[in-house]
């Protein structure tokens, strides 16, 4: 016996009713889809680590590979109904030691840690304090290959940790000057030269002191940076007046003219961009339009440094 059209409607009816409320009591219980990917991320992870690779006794047969929740949550100090809710994706906002917490328990490196705190808190993650690495050698080797294009490597604070030979003859021979003193907010605003050097003085050394103010709240208790601007503001009055501006700037992308002692006045384009694997080291390259007088400039800057 064939049902009626009229029942069959009936029907279907009912089960998109049944299905929005399961649908309803499932987002009910759970949080948005933050908190679901944040669920699903952690339930992957915990599954890639055996007991005994975090030091835990392998305590019998396991339905799944892995670590157990109650596993998790003992490596992060947490409870383990606390972590069973973050796997369910309920809509919860753990702290900050909270997810360090979990993030060295599950062996986390910067980039699953830093996915870990957008998914939870929708935020990057704080920086870890911790010695910066060198400066390796395929970026050194970086600098010299794209020589005569004038380059940096510069730290938050903006030491001068790397350069190739045009940016010596560009801006100052940095390897003549002591460690403490190849800094470019120092060079903006202690030595004399830069006052002349940059045409537009001002901005450059208020920009410098933003970026300062940046450096200062990613690492806000680093000794070299507290010392750098106690001896700026002993040293320079307009440093202590744009001090209290509290502007801040990252790596960016602009023009700075220049007035070189050798090749005259010249306008140049700059790219700084964060250097993978490093909190705050930055590569600045400096160039010219082909054809351009500034590249000229440059031409004649090249020629001349021998």
């Amino acid at each position: 016996m064939t049902s009626r059209p009229g029942a069959r409607i009936g029907e279907a009816r009912k089960e998109r009713a049944r299905t929005r409320g399961t649908a309803c009591r499932t987002v009910g219980q759970t949080g948005g889809m933050a908190a679901r990917d944040l669920a699903h991320f952690l339930r992957t992870r915990r599954a890639r680590i055996e007991p005994a690779d975090a030091g835990l006794p392998a305590s019998g047969r396991r339905r799944a590979p892995g670590l157990r929740r109650a596993e998790v949550a003992l490596l992060a100090g947490i409870s383990p109904d606390y972590y069973m809710r973050l796997e369910q994706g309920r809509d919860i906002r753990p702290s900050s030691s909270v997810l360090d917490a979990l993030a060295r328990a599950l062996r986390f490196d910067d980039d699953e840690r830093d996915h870990l705190y957008r998914l939870a808190r929708a935020e990057p993650a704080p920086p870890i304090h911790a010695e910066p690495p060198p400066i390796g050698a395929s970026v050194r080797r970086l600098l010299d290959v794209i020589d005569p294009v004038p380059a940096y490597v510069l730290n938050g604070r903006l030491d001068v940790l790397a350069w190739n030979a045009m940016a010596a003859a560009l801006v100052i021979d940095f390897g003549e000057l002591p460690p403490a003193r190849r800094n470019l907010a120092w060079f903006a605003f202690c030595d004399p030269r830069a006052r002349t050097f940059y045409v537009d003085w001002g901005t450059i050394a208020r920009h410098a002191i933003a970026q300062l103010r940046t450096a200062t709240g990613m690492v806000p208790d680093d000794p070299a940076t507290r010392t750098l601007i106690g001896e700026l503001a002993e040293r320079s009055e307009e440093f202590r007046a744009w001090w209290t501006r509290h502007d801040v700037k990252g790596p960016s992308i602009g023009r700075k003219e220049f007035d070189h002692p050798v090749v005259g006045r010249l306008g140049l384009d700059y790219v700084c961009a964060l250097l993978p694997g490093t909190l705050d080291h930055q590569i600045v390259t400096y160039t010219a339009p082909p054809g351009s007088p500034a590249q000229a400039a440059l031409d004649r800057l090249a020629a001349a440094r021998g």
